[in-house]
Order: structure tokens, then C-alpha cells, then sequence
């Protein structure tokens, strides 16, 4: 995880602490986009919680697929997939809050896995 928090205007991380930290939660990624389109530490936060959204998308069809293979392979393999389902689940409610975290709490770190995938340009 890598602190870019030096990068970001301090007047900007004040101002939209809170707007950068509810971006966490699922679709809201684009609030920090509508409320302070200027505002580069809002723009990092909907970045990565923009790739954590799309990151659980793309993990859950994944699991779905092979959930479905596992099925038809013995229907007992299912608790393998809701095994995965909670796992992955819950590796991304600690990468999200760590996200919401870091955001209230004025920091840019990058999450751990996502940090170098960027979407939205700051």
C-alpha cells in the first residue's frame, strides 16, 4: 500500500473528506465526481472505489461460473462455492473499509491488489 496522500492539496482533502469516503459505498463511487468534479482526492477515491466495484463484479461472476461447473459435477460442491463467496465477500468489506477509512481520514493509500489500475484520471 503506497501513502500518495503528499500529492493531494490539503485545502482539497478537507473540503471532500467526507464526499471521497462515502464513494465506498457500492454505486456511490461517482459521487465525488458529481459533488467536486475538481477535486483530485475525490477523483483518487472514485478511482478505487470505482475498481473495487468492478472487482466484485467481475469476482462474483467468477465464482458463479464456477459454482454452475461445480454443481454439475455433484451437487455437494456447492458448499465449496459458498465458501468462495464468503471469502471473497469478506476480503472485499476489509479492502472497502479500509478504503472509507483512509478517505475520512484525509490519507490517499492505495488499496492492496487495486492500487495500480486507474480508471478515472487525478
Amino acid at each position: 500500500m503506497n501513502d500518495i496522500t503528499n500529492q493531494f492539496a490539503s485545502d482539497d482533502i478537507e473540503k471532500n473528506k467526507l464526499v471521497a469516503g462515502l464513494s465506498y459505498f457500492g454505486i456511490l463511487f461517482f459521487l465525488p465526481l458529481v459533488v467536486a468534479p475538481e477535486s483530485r482526492f475525490g477523483k483518487f477515491h472514485a478511482n478505487q472505489a470505482l475498481v473495487l466495484l468492478l472487482a466484485c463484479i467481475v469476482g462474483m461472476v467468477a465464482i458463479s461460473i464456477i459454482n454452475i461447473f461445480l454443481t454439475l459435477i455433484w451437487w455437494r460442491f456447492v458448499l465449496i462455492s459458498s465458501v468462495l463467496y464468503t471469502i471473497f465477500g469478506v476480503a472485499l468489506l476489509v479492502v472497502a473499509i479500509i478504503g472509507l477509512v483512509n478517505a475520512f481520514q484525509g490519507k490517499a493509500v492505495e488499496l492492496p491488489l487495486i492500487c495500480k489500475i486507474k480508471i478515472i484520471n487525478y
